[in-house]
């Protein structure tokens, strides 16, 4: 115990969310965790910046521009997976029942273990058989496939950090996560602009700086885990699957898992309907969608903010607390979005001539940041509302409310569209902004109606 209290950084950090200030609660909680995602959203962006600016071939920018949805769609799995493991600990945090987070902290470190293999395998294989169902160009074909390959080799690291992190989280610990975001995506920008601009390696060379950054912030998380001082504190002698947490892990992560990966999915149909018209509009939509990334960022942080103020409140049953932290945190989430929109409607040309230059990219990537951030504001009512629901246990509404409106909705939109209507840019990508606004009114239909206290894991 000695050794641990000089570690200073790496002891007990955890916050209790049940007593105490509301708004100062989720603000400190989410404060953090939006930067860190900044910054991880940060490095992610210069990857594309680095290639947009210094490698001069479109079909290499719009190669780790358009790839996201594959990769999303094998994160998807995982990140599903590891808010279960969230949710478990947190309610039992809030509950005092330490020996279970113990259990469940073990166990999701295991299943981390055997899933960032299999996911390595299962991504480099599906590769090229994504690429084709996005209808990807014969030019942008073997630079995607460079990404992707190396991408996935490293993926492991990505995923330790993201379950590691999730633990801290779930008992309150949102400052080393950043933290150790900030490490990871300073070297990142070090090793793209090494690879890139001194080595000339082009693709490759965003793809290995950013699992090297990945992998670097997994050693620091395993390393705050096995010397904390607190309850998730990471011991290998009881790494050990548990079969009572593992079933509820599954129970809530997997409707997310599903949930997010087939959103995924359905985006590698979305590109293909994108990548009909040309590099160029590919290029702007890649720009245009890494802007988005950075719109989303408030409302994620917020909603992961509300899983784990949601999950330790009804630990403890404090439902009415609960609700309370659900309202503030959704007055936090459309705040703060309208504030990041406002420059974004008056300065698009500008904010996509940052990732490309091109004439014809910039016209294409700020049309379509007019037409569809004015949106937004309706995606922090179906995001609030599904990380409280998944805080108190049930995932499954969620999933089906998010399927039904970004999956089947907005694919049987985008095909009556494009097919019947009018084949143009503008009306196929309105298809976001319709099934943000279905999923919006679903979710909030739904909360009105459920009790949470019949969803409670524990």
């Amino acid at each position: 115990m000695e050794k641990v209290k000089k570690l200073g950084f790496f002891s007990k950090k955890d916050v209790d969310m049940t007593e105490g200030n509301i708004f100062n609660h989720i603000l400190v909680f989410a404060l953090p965790l939006l930067v860190g995602n900044l910054f991880q959203q940060f490095y992610n962006t210069v990857d594309t910046w680095v290639i947009g600016n210094y490698v001069e071939n479109d079909a290499a920018y719009a190669a780790v521009g358009s790839v996201g949805p594959i990769i999303n769609m094998i994160i998807g799995l995982f990140v599903g997976f590891s808010s279960g493991a969230g949710v478990v600990i947190s309610q039992n945090y809030g509950a005092k029942r330490f020996d279970k987070v113990d259990k469940a902290v073990h166990t999701s470190a295991c299943i981390t273990l055997i899933m960032g293999v299999l996911f390595a395998v299962v991504g480099i294989i599906l590769i090229p058989y994504m690429l084709n169902m996005m209808n990807t160009p014969a030019n942008v074909f073997s630079e995607a496939k460079t990404y992707l390959t190396i991408y996935f080799s490293g993926i492991i690291g990505l995923m330790i950090y993201n379950i590691g992190s999730g633990i801290l989280r779930a008992v309150g610990d949102s400052t080393r996560p950043f933290l150790f975001l900030v490490v990871s995506a300073l070297l990142n920008v070090v090793l793209d602009l090494l690879f890139v601009i001194k080595f000339k390696m082009g693709v490759a060379g965003v793809a290995y700086a950013t699992i090297i950054a990945q992998g670097v912030s997994a050693l620091l998380v395993i390393f705050t885990l096995l010397t904390t001082s607190n309850c998730v504190k990471l011991i290998p002698n009881h790494l050990k699957i548990d079969k009572e947490s593992l079933e509820k892990i599954v129970k809530v992560g997997f409707p997310a898992a599903i949930q997010l990966s087939i959103t995924a999915f359905s985006n590698v149909f979305v590109q293909s309907y994108i990548n009909q018209f040309g590099e160029h509009c590919m290029s702007g939509w890649t720009s245009y969608a890494k802007i988005d990334q950075f719109m989303f960022l408030p409302m994620q942080s917020l909603a992961i903010a509300a899983t784990t103020f949601v999950g330790q409140n009804l630990g403890c049953g404090n439902v009415d607390r609960a609700k309370k932290g659900i309202k503030t945190t959704i007055s936090m989430a459309v705040v703060s979005t309208v504030a990041i929109m406002i420059p974004i409607l008056i300065f698009p040309e500008s904010l996509v001539s940052f990732f490309n230059q091109n004439p014809e990219v910039i016209r294409y990537g700020a049309m379509l940041l007019r037409w569809i951030s004015p949106f937004y504001v309706l995606c922090c009512f179906n995001q609030i509302l599904a990380g409280a629901l998944r805080g108190a246990g049930n995932s499954r509404a969620p999933m089906i409310i998010m399927l039904t409106s970004f999956v089947a909705f907005r694919q049987v939109y985008m095909f009556v569209m494009s097919n019947f209507i009018c084949n143009d840019i503008i009306p196929i990508a309105m298809g976001y902004p319709a099934g943000w606004l279905l999923s919006s009114l679903l979710s909030f239909f739904y909360y009105k109606k459920v009790d949470l206290r019949k969803k409670v894991v524990i």
